[in-house]
């Protein structure tokens, strides 16, 4: 069994003695009619033992090792949530809860941003409600309480976002700032009803992503002298493609960062404006009051701007305008929901653009992931690679940290004739060969051979 599945009553730990608890590696998990049940890794202990131990009948689950190691790595901050949440609970409905959910809230942020914590999930399934972190992309459950917490803390999260209350049935957006480890933070407020209550999503924004440079987001040599090209130009349009979480923000706006001058009017169209760049016109696309990608990009021209960043070309419409932009005399930044930079132009095709257009005006294609790194402290070699293993540093992941991973397709007057000719792939293949360009495929093999990354990753996000 998992131990995820269990809620752990973690004021039992008083009546027992912890030395004792941490040398059998076992886990007191809560009171079942006559039984303590007791979670364990090693099947060879036997209900007869612990029950002495305990000096009360014994249940015993067994749970995957790595799983316990993990329990014990954050008890500490699980204790004390466990503690402010069963205080919660109990002054549910005397609304006495001020205090109690106040420093929920503000040890659950700390301890997200001492571990890199981009995205909290609050989530509610049939018995419980669940806190699930994302570190380096992927998702981990590290709390679990009483599904009637859930109500409490969505109330609190409304109320700094400035949300309605007492409106659960339709998705709310929204966000607030809060000052954490002296630092302030833009958190992003996402909720969502389900069949056993609310999702909420915090997106932690660090506004630090926003002042990177290009040289400083972990691109090769070769891709950074492409990059500053691209910053050299005066017109034309370039895309930044790549899955959801692919790191494309933050390549967007360290390029926009290069460029910013006071002779320069930008202007950025986004869904959401993520982080608030100083001296940059950012327009925030609003459905709900038909502000929407179309109807900015018709009148944006409007207001003579040298550079547009658009967030995302969505449809035939939005292109339409992005192109017609580079050709005014606009270097246009945008991105594309694509696998690869040959991708890239054949989406361009099946939007409705003219080959020829496309070919006029598009600059470059640069198609990234973010793969994580391999942590150093518990990495192995085996043959000829490296694996991961896990440990406390990495949260037994095996990985700590993220690296950029990409590759950049200049058009140049060759593939300028490919396209507007709609030449086969095998032929545009065989020329970036011979012109030596280096896929996404290749680049991610180096990062293998190098020690910096497992093979599973790369096959994961390539």
């Amino acid at each position: 069994m998992s131990l995820y599945n269990y809620n752990i009553e973690y004021d039992i730990f008083n009546n027992f003695n912890r030395e004792k608890i941490f040398e059998y590696n076992i886990m007191p998990l809560y009171y079942e009619e006559l039984f303590l049940v007791v979670a364990t890794s090693d099947s060879s202990l036997k209900q007869e033992e612990l029950s002495l131990l305990f000096n009360h009948p014994v249940k015993i689950v067994l749970v995957p090792h790595v799983e316990l190691q993990f329990e014990w790595r954050y008890y500490s901050i699980k204790n004390k949530l466990y503690f402010l949440a069963k205080n919660m609970s109990s002054k549910f409905n005397k609304k006495e809860n001020s205090k109690e959910i106040v420093a929920f809230i503000d040890n659950l942020f700390s301890f997200c941003i001492e571990n890199r914590v981009s995205d909290i999930h609050l989530e509610a399934v049939q018995s419980a409600f669940l806190i699930r972190l994302r570190i380096d992309g992927s998702l981990h459950q590290f709390f679990r309480f009483d599904i009637q917490i859930l109500s409490i803390v969505s109330s609190y999260i409304k109320y700094l976002a400035n949300l309605d209350i007492s409106q659960k049935r339709h998705p709310l957006n929204s966000r607030f700032s809060k000052y954490i480890k002296n630092k302030t933070f833009d958190i992003r407020v996402s909720t969502l009803p389900t069949i056993f209550g609310e999702s909420i999503v915090l997106r932690i924004l660090n506004n630090q992503d926003t002042q990177k440079r290009l040289k400083d987001i972990g691109f090769s040599k070769n891709t950074l002298e492409v990059l500053n090209k691209v910053l050299g130009l005066k017109q034309g349009l370039f895309l930044v493609t790549g899955p959801t979480g692919s790191g494309k923000t933050t390549t967007l706006y360290s390029m926009i960062q290069e460029l910013h001058t006071l002779e320069k009017k930008i202007i950025t169209i986004e869904d959401p404006v993520e982080y608030k760049i100083q001296g940059v016109m950012q327009v925030n696309i609003n459905e709900d009051i038909d502000l929407s990608y179309q109807v900015v990009l018709k009148n944006i021209l409007r207001q003579d701007p040298d550079i547009l960043l658009i967030g995302e070309i969505r449809d035939k419409e939005s292109l339409k305008i992005a192109i017609q932009a580079s050709l005014t005399g606009h270097l246009v930044f945008a991105t594309l929901h694509t696998n690869n930079s040959l991708e890239t132009i054949h989406r361009l095709l099946d939007l409705g653009a003219e080959p020829y257009l496309i070919a006029a005006t598009l600059k470059g294609v640069i198609s990234q992931r973010l793969v994580r790194i391999l942590c150093n402290k518990c990495k192995e070699k085996v043959d000829a690679y490296h694996i991961q293993k896990g440990c406390k540093s990495c949260n037994y992941s095996g990985y700590n940290g993220r690296q950029v991973v990409c590759e950049i397709l200049q058009i140049d007057d060759r593939l300028k004739s490919f396209i507007i000719n709609k030449q086969k792939d095998t032929e545009l293949k065989e020329y970036l060969k011979n012109i030596n360009f280096i896929s996404l495929k290749e680049n991610c093999k180096k990062l293998i051979f190098d020690g910096l990354t497992s093979k599973e990753e790369c096959l994961n996000k390539i």
